[in-house]
């Protein structure tokens, strides 16, 4: 018994793995209460553009020694700006918009890091290399994440009626359009964070997941931030744990547990499961 307990303890042995286990919790929890914003407002296929518009943030990131993080955080506010220009500025809808602009941003960051493969670490950018994060990085993700979760739990109410009824949060004083500014540099934010733990490909499971699982078990507001904000902390340290044993992608592990989890509650929520209304 013992000898068990030391095997599932060996992980916290070592400091990049505790480093892996905070990040990730980080990660999940602010994924995990936007995702309910994300949801509610049909903005999935936006967390999945801003995920794929980073990249070539990243690429010309590495390829002036800069903090990644820069690169990526600009790059998805540039993107941001540039679905909001073409979708005022056209008669296209939103959808088709925001497959242009990602595309294009994704296949500039490939064009860069396949004319400059020894510069430019793609697999990172793509897959993600949360045992890898530093000491000054866990720092600025921990910052990252106060000021998303501090935001939120003061806002979450305006940003609610914004997301549900923006004539309403309008006619009675809000900056609607303020809010939902702050709400896509929040977005932004956590795609950069997110995309050293699961990298670009998986980030926006961890931007939707956890909100979809939240709806189909509560019909209240609150309680459904409560409980994705819980699922996305929980499923990203329990995912980066098992990694460990499993010897695989943590990404991987992270988002996979996460759609056991939704594929459960599909299944069996008391009130939306599938088996249980039958």
């Amino acid at each position: 018994m013992l000898a068990s307990l030391a095997t599932l303890l060996e992980p916290l042995h070592y400091d990049y793995m505790v480093r892996a286990l905070v990040a990730s919790l980080l990660v999940g929890a602010v994924g995990g209460f936007l995702s309910c914003f994300i949801t509610l407002r049909g903005w999935s296929l936006m967390g999945d553009a801003l995920s794929h518009a980073i990249v070539p943030g990243v690429a010309v990131a590495y390829l002036l020694n800069l903090p990644f993080s820069i690169g990526a955080f600009f790059s998805g506010l540039l993107a941001s700006g540039a679905m909001v220009l073409v979708k005022q500025r056209t008669k296209l809808r939103e959808d088709v918009v925001i497959g242009v602009v990602f595309t294009t941003f994704f296949a500039a960051g490939l064009l860069l890091a396949s004319l400059y493969p020894a510069r430019v670490d793609l697999k990172t950018i793509v897959l993600g290399n949360i045992l890898g994060i530093a000491p000054s990085d866990l720092w600025q993700l921990m910052a990252v994440s106060a000021v998303a979760l501090g935001f939120l739990f003061m806002k979450w109410r305006d940003l609610m009626l914004v997301t549900f009824d923006e004539r309403q949060a309008m006619a009675i004083g809000l900056p609607a359009r303020r809010l939902q500014f702050l709400l896509m540099i929040l977005l932004s934010a956590t795609a950069v964070a997110a995309l050293q733990t699961v990298g670009a490909l998986l980030v926006v499971g961890v931007l939707v997941t956890p909100g979809a699982t939240a709806y189909l078990l509560t019909d209240r507001f609150g309680k459904m931030i409560a409980i994705s904000t819980a699922i996305g902390g929980s499923t990203g340290v329990i995912g980066a744990y098992a990694s460990w044993f499993f010897n695989g992608a943590t990404g991987g592990c992270i988002v996979t547990l996460q759609t056991i989890a939704f594929v459960m509650v599909w299944l069996f929520a008391p009130k939306h499961g599938i088996l249980m209304r039958r």
